[in-house]
């Protein structure tokens, strides 16, 4: 066992043993970090980063209201402990039915749905200030990489260069910290929202010509992906540009890999990469390519999105954002990445692409 995971384990030991020594004197009990909602976060201007507020909060065993969270978070934190020791991970759906039971005599169930358990396993993380990947406890896989990086699995020993698994590239864990970035020959990083592009610019052999490494987020960024995008900036000192859709929501995804989320607020330093570039569809290229007949008309929901956005803080004082924002709004369009296949299915990788890359002035930050 690794040092990392040896005071890992010893900090989940700590926890259980503070909690044990509070039953012999009175009511046990644990704070943790109470997240959400814009309440209980704030921007960061200086880094660029969304943060977490230090609100906290308190689970006692003998509060009846807290009781039933207080012994789900023994059942979690004990199960973490023992992953650890015995080097194995569990997915959120595996810890669920792991630790799912009737207690006896009183016939209560320890957790009725996921959801609870999940729930359980995000105030477990900043009660200790540990990544769940860090605690052996894994969501599904979602994410590809494409290009020519060699990584190892530093626990299996594998090794692989993402260029030779075919078109489908690597699919990206949950968690990446067993992986080894052994060797990169590529000048930048692009992440695309859509599997579709992806696919696209794989056909078109954008990586090989541009020596790009491709990363599909398949919609929001995992975990997996974002910690990924995150190594790959700093500790490789790659750039890293974000290619989705003209919408709201591929607006937001951006905002996410560069900023961090509103839920995850509490691990933005790792998980967010604050100077990645957007290269994204944006309501100016509408009228630069002429794709206005390819465009969608804003849903109502749409509208009510946008309007969100434009009141985060990390978008209202900017004026390149609040102008596209407004431009979408009074046009009342959106338009897809998927769209530039209109011009012709080579267009994105042999002229958007590569003319937005190369011009500084039409990339948003």
């Amino acid at each position: 066992m690794d040092a990392e995971k040896i005071e890992i384990k010893k900090k989940i030991e700590e926890f259980a043993r503070k909690i044990y020594e509070e039953f012999e004197k009175g009511n046990p009990s644990f704070k943790f970090i109470i997240r959400g909602n814009l309440k209980y976060v704030e921007y960061d201007p200086t880094k660029d980063l969304i943060k977490l507020k230090k609100s906290y909060g308190y689970r006692e065993f003998f509060n009846l209201g807290h009781t039933r969270k207080f012994t789900q978070t023994i059942l979690i934190a004990a199960l973490a402990k023992k992953l650890i020791s015995e080097n194995r991970t569990a997915s959120l759906r595996e810890v669920f039915y792991q630790l799912r039971h009737t207690i006896p005599i009183i016939n209560e169930d320890t957790f009725y749905e996921q959801k609870e358990s999940d729930s359980v396993i995000e105030d477990l993380e900043r009660t200790l200030n540990i990544i769940r990947e860090k605690i052996h406890i894994k969501a599904d896989r979602r994410g590809y990489v494409y290009g020519n990086i060699t990584m190892r699995d530093r626990s299996r020993g594998d090794e692989w260069n993402c260029s030779k698994l075919g078109m489908g590239g690597w699919g990206v864990p949950s968690t990446i910290e067993e992986i080894e970035i052994l060797d990169i020959n590529a000048d930048f990083v692009l992440v695309v929202e859509k599997d579709a592009l992806f696919e696209r610019l794989i056909e078109e052999r954008f990586p090989e010509k541009h020596k790009a490494i491709l990363i599909s987020a398949k919609g929001q960024a995992s975990r997996g992906v974002r910690r990924l995008i995150h190594r790959l900036r700093y500790e490789h000192n790659l750039p890293v540009y974000v290619f989705t859709d003209g919408d709201p929501w591929g607006y937001y995804i951006y905002s996410v890999i560069k900023r961090g989320s509103m839920k995850l607020s509490h691990f933005s330093e790792l998980l967010a990469t604050p100077d990645v570039k957007f290269v994204g569809m944006t309501m100016d290229d509408v009228d630069e390519y002429d794709l206005k007949r390819v465009t969608i008309k804003l849903t109502a929901r749409d509208e009510k999105r946008i309007k969100e956005l434009m009141e985060y803080p990390w978008f209202k004082k900017n004026r390149n954002w609040q102008r596209q924002f407004n431009k979408m709004l009074n046009k009342k369009i959106k338009i897809e990445q998927d769209a530039l296949a209109a011009k012709s299915l080579e267009f994105v990788a042999e002229k958007y692409l590569p003319e937005k890359l190369s011009n500084p002035d039409r990339l948003l930050s």
